[in-house]
């Protein structure tokens, strides 16, 4: 059976323009193209009619980038929502906490999720691991997500593709499928 015949909804993490602002995020950002994979993806999802999710997030901090009183609050030009594309406002790492994200999900009779977004260890991830432990059949894309550079406990500096491919290590095949955006148009 092709992945679009099981009508899986596309769910579109924090693509943001606060995240193009490598230096404010730790620097050092891995694939640069994610978001422009994204919107390849939400493209492709629109042309078959598959319901599409964007998910935002709102920082409650008055500083940070992704606060709605900031620029970069608004969506990435990549994937701008159409006024029929549910937009859902998140305010902690997880789509479905403090969201109607199942409740929706379920009114459609959705049970297979394709999760993409930033950042690859923060909300892309805690997402995919609420939607593996939901029981939803999840897939998610490694190249279009990405995250940026971390600092260990110890002051140590983590790079960002290491950070990135470990991060989709732990998912894989645990809580989600990790597929490429080649991958999963095969699939389709």
């Amino acid at each position: 059976m092709k992945l679009r015949e099981k009508k899986p909804a596309l769910i579109l993490i924090d693509v943001q323009k606060a995240f193009l602002d490598e230096d404010y995020w730790g620097g050092n950002r891995n694939n640069k193209d994610a978001e422009i994979i994204c919107g390849e993806i939400l493209n492709k999802w629109r042309e078959l009619n598959l319901p599409i999710f964007h998910i935002r997030h709102s920082s409650k901090n008055l500083k940070s980038k992704l606060h709605i009183s900031n620029g970069g609050f608004q969506f990435n030009e990549n994937v701008t929502p159409t006024e029929n594309e549910p937009i859902i406002t998140k305010d902690v790492n997880s789509a479905f906490i403090g969201t109607d994200l199942k409740e929706q999900l379920e009114n459609l009779n959705i049970d297979t999720l394709v999760i993409v977004g930033i950042t690859t260890n923060h909300c892309v991830s805690t997402t995919t691991r609420m939607a593996g432990n939901f029981g939803y059949e999840t897939y998610l894309i490694s190249d279009a997500t990405a995250t940026f550079d971390r600092i260990g406990i110890n002051g140590e500096k983590y790079d960002s593709e290491i950070i990135h491919l470990t991060t989709l290590a732990n998912l894989n095949e645990e809580f989600a499928t990790v597929w490429s955006i080649k991958k999963l148009m095969k699939e389709l």
